[in-house]
């Protein structure tokens, strides 16, 4: 009579599903901060598109005030609302060095998450012209 081999056992062993256990423990905290720091920089990548967005219409709004012969204003500020928020914002004219240009500097400070972030946009226009024209010539400053 022969006896039938016993079947091999396909079970995992204790210190298989430690070992798993070990690893999901080190692997699911790393992806989770991961997950974090990606949606911080995704909420922060949309404030500044906001904010980009107000201090363009800033700019166009105060160039639009600027009239030939006219003194320009050297410092305004004040608030805009976008959406349900409200930006507060400053707005700087300088003389640029070259020709008779004017550079005017709009800067936003905002806080997203506990952290502060200030970015600006500036333009040039020509104070004599008969239309100081539009912010289309653009270029932020700093963060």
């Amino acid at each position: 009579m022969r006896s039938s081999p016993l079947p091999p056992n396909k079970a995992f062993t204790l210190v298989e599903v430690l070992a798993a256990l070990l690893m999901m423990a080190i692997i699911v905290p790393i992806a989770m901060q991961g997950m974090g720091v990606v949606s911080r920089a995704a909420v922060l990548g949309q404030h500044k598109t906001t904010v980009m967005r107000v201090a363009e219409r800033v700019l166009n709004e105060q160039l639009s005030v600027v009239a030939e012969g006219q003194p320009i204003p050297t410092s305004a500020s004040g608030t805009q609302a976008d959406g349900d928020t409200n930006y507060a914002w400053t707005m700087q004219t300088t003389p640029w060095a070259r020709d008779s240009m004017t550079q005017m500097t709009v800067r936003i400070t905002f806080i997203v998450q506990g952290n502060s972030y200030e970015m600006s946009l500036s333009t040039l226009f020509d104070p004599n012209a008969g239309t100081p024209g539009t912010a289309s010539t653009t270029m932020p400053l700093s963060q």
